[in-house]
């Protein structure tokens, strides 16, 4: 890259911002601002070569993106009178522009609020921020990430779409509208910093170009806001909490607990930076939020000299208050902490105990991890290892996971624990006499149990009420039929381990179940004729109608198990039967196949998500069409359909009677 074009870069990183956010205002479509945007960059990279960088690079971009806002409107052909109407009042903001001061500080405070909107969901709410007030490209937003490039730009893109199409006005909100909308801004810029803090997948504990991003926007709101104290406290726990990286980390890249932490890596800038800015939000009057408690406890840390010097006691008070004000299941769980080391491990482990059955932290890494913890402290040595294992089944970062099991490794354990729930799920969904339907529907099942008791939980010590307690969190509030189901497969599995007491405290629920509404014949002819539906889709659907049998059972099919000539397949213990419609379109599905599932996904699966044999072709790679991709696609085909607009499920797919 030449100097000028790291020139342009640099210029960019720093100037999109403005820029967007002043052709947002004055075109009203944050979509095209960028595009206009992307053009004057263009044109700079073009030009800046030969003529040389400008004294002020980032008024000569705005100066030409403007222009060629103008031309834009200029040249459109519709509506020309009301164009021309908006290219004038276009010249009149220029000149009020150029007589105002600083117009960008609102103009980019109104970006930051757009691309933060409420309305969009919160992994389009980062990309957009980062592209446009970061000014990354989607590629260096996917890397940070760790996603597909064409995910994050198909997030940006269906951002600014919904915004264009809500017509969100590009505003400062006010009133009451202002609380929720800063606080949506806030929660953006944390989990961008959280990201980098703490990643929760990839190889790395860390991402730092996140967390500098993250505390690039927060400086900047902080300028932009400066007598909202919710703001300074969000700058200020950053800066502690970025203050402590150096020190987060060890040679290879491990771990390093917070009493464990040289605290003289801690960054004394970074936390002079903090408790300057902890300053500013305690002089705003005001009952403390969620964001200037949270940085009062990370002052409580940066204050102590050592990690026994920690004032507990207030912490665990700081905490009492957040838990108020934001009474969510991770606060308690920081609490519990913070609990644990102000009063003993017990009063800490207490608190544990009762969020485990929370829905929202029952696949959170953290809660065994910080039950692991506290059972060390009280000597229950066997139980942590069990925890820690099971926090390293949890979590998707590999450096975290290493460090989980390897402190599950260091706790020596008396004696053996014998079967384990993890060997004997594999041993009962390996069995031969199950088919690949039940294999999937029991596999979920066992799945749950051993995500939340662990994969080494020792089979001899499974009960009734630990079962009873999984099905509560996981299936409490689901339909009779899916608890059944599940239960169903408890009472298989207790009775082949002769363990007959698993379900004893799950009853059975009662099954109301409603006739399903089949689809209107001419609606069915419709479908049929479409000629933009794919080979698969068609066959399948077909399939389904013609021989009114469960769509679990059709999906299960297998190409060795076709009887072609006959119409049918072998589907378990039943058979399935066709007519004429799906007997033309089978072959050509086969296509020469011999073996292997009938109905086949798009894509090969990745090594880290192998499906068993049974659901994998051998000849193609690719795994059986699941049950929840097949409903998808025939939603989204019958959307036009559906009075209602949402689509048809299979299972209306069956004939009228």
């Amino acid at each position: 890259m030449t100097d000028v074009h790291r020139t342009v870069d640099a210029v960019w990183k720093l100037e999109s911002a403005k820029i967007i956010a002043g052709l947002t205002r004055l075109v009203r479509d944050v979509g095209l601002a960028e595009e206009l945007a992307q053009d004057a960059l263009v044109s700079a990279l073009e030009q800046w070569p030969e003529s040389g960088v400008p004294d002020n690079p980032g008024a000569w971009l705005m100066t030409i993106a403007k222009r060629r806002a103008v031309d834009q409107i200029r040249r459109s052909r519709r509506l020309e009178r009301k164009h021309e109407q908006l290219a004038h009042e276009l010249d009149q903001q220029d000149s009020e522009l150029d007589q105002q001061q600083d117009p960008e500080q609102d103009d980019v405070l109104r970006l930051m609020f757009i691309s933060c909107h409420p309305m969009l969901p919160t992994e389009a709410r980062v990309a957009l921020t980062l592209r446009l007030l970061g000014g990354l490209t989607a590629a260096e937003i996917a890397r940070a990430f760790l996603v597909n490039e064409q995910r994050i730009a198909q997030r940006i893109a269906g951002a600014k779409r919904a915004l264009a199409e809500e017509q969100v006005p590009f505003e400062l909100p006010d009133g009451s509208e202002l609380a929720e909308r800063l606080s949506s801004v806030l929660e953006v810029i944390y989990l961008i910093f959280n990201e980098g803090y703490s990643a929760t997948s990839g190889d790395d504990l860390m991402r730092p170009g996140l967390c500098l991003e993250a505390l690039r926007l927060g400086r900047l709101l902080a300028e932009l806001a400066p007598h909202e104290a919710e703001v300074h406290g969000l700058v200020a726990l950053m800066e502690i909490q970025a203050s402590r990286s150096a020190a987060r980390t060890g040679p290879s890249g491990e771990p390093v607990q917070l009493h464990e932490q040289n605290r003289g890596r801690w960054d004394q800038l970074l936390i002079r930076r903090g408790f300057t800015a902890m300053l500013r939000a305690r002089e705003i009057d005001g009952t403390p939020g969620p964001y200037v408690l949270q940085a009062a406890i990370a002052v409580c840390h940066a204050q102590a000299r050592t990690f026994e010097d920690t004032d507990w006691r207030q912490i665990a008070a700081l905490y009492e208050a957040l838990a108020r004000v934001l009474p969510t299941p991770i606060v308690q769980l920081n609490r519990a902490v913070a609990l644990g080391m102000a009063y003993g491990p017990q009063r800490g482990l207490d608190l544990v105990d009762s969020l485990t059955a929370d829905p929202v932290l029952q696949d959170y890494h953290l809660l065994p991890g910080v039950r692991g913890d506290l059972l060390i402290r009280l000597g229950r040595y066997g139980e942590a290892r069990l925890e820690f294992e099971r926090a390293a089944s949890l979590t998707r970062n590999v450096a975290e996971r290493a460090f989980l099991r390897r402190r599950a490794d260091e706790i020596a354990v008396s004696g053996t624990s014998g079967v384990t729930l993890a060997q004997a799920a594999q041993d009962f969904l390996g069995r031969d006499d199950l088919d690949a339907g039940t294999v999937r529907s029991y596999g979920q099942t066992l799945r749950r149990l051993r995500l939340t008791l662990g994969d080494q939980m020792p089979l001899a010590a499974l009960t009734a009420d630990q079962v009873a307690r999984v099905f509560a969190t996981a299936w409490g509030e689901a339909a009779a039929s899916t608890w059944n189901r599940h239960r169903s497969a408890v009472r298989s599995f207790g009775a082949w381990a002769s363990l007959d007491h698993l379900a004893a405290a799950l009853d059975r629920r009662a099954e109301v179940r409603t006739p399903t509404e089949t689809i209107d014949p001419a609606q069915l002819e419709a479908l049929w004729n479409r000629t933009d539906l794919r080979l698969r889709e068609r066959t399948l659907w077909r399939l389904l109608h013609e021989s009114a049998a469960g769509v679990t059972a059709v999906l299960s099919l297998n190409v060795e198990d076709l009887d072609l000539d006959d119409r049918r397949a072998r589907a378990g213990d039943t058979w399935v039967s066709w007519r004429s419609g799906t007997a033309r379109l089978l072959p050509h599905l086969v296509a020469g196949r011999t073996r292997g599932p009938l109905f086949l996904a798009d894509r090969r699966p990745g090594p880290a998500r192998m499906p068993a044999d049974t659901d994998l072709c051998p000849e193609t790679g690719r795994r059986r069409l699941s049950y929840e991709r097949a409903e998808y696609l025939f939603k989204q085909a019958t959307k036009s359909l559906d009075s209602a607009g949402s689509g048809y499920t299979l299972r209306q797919l069956k004939p009228r009677p």
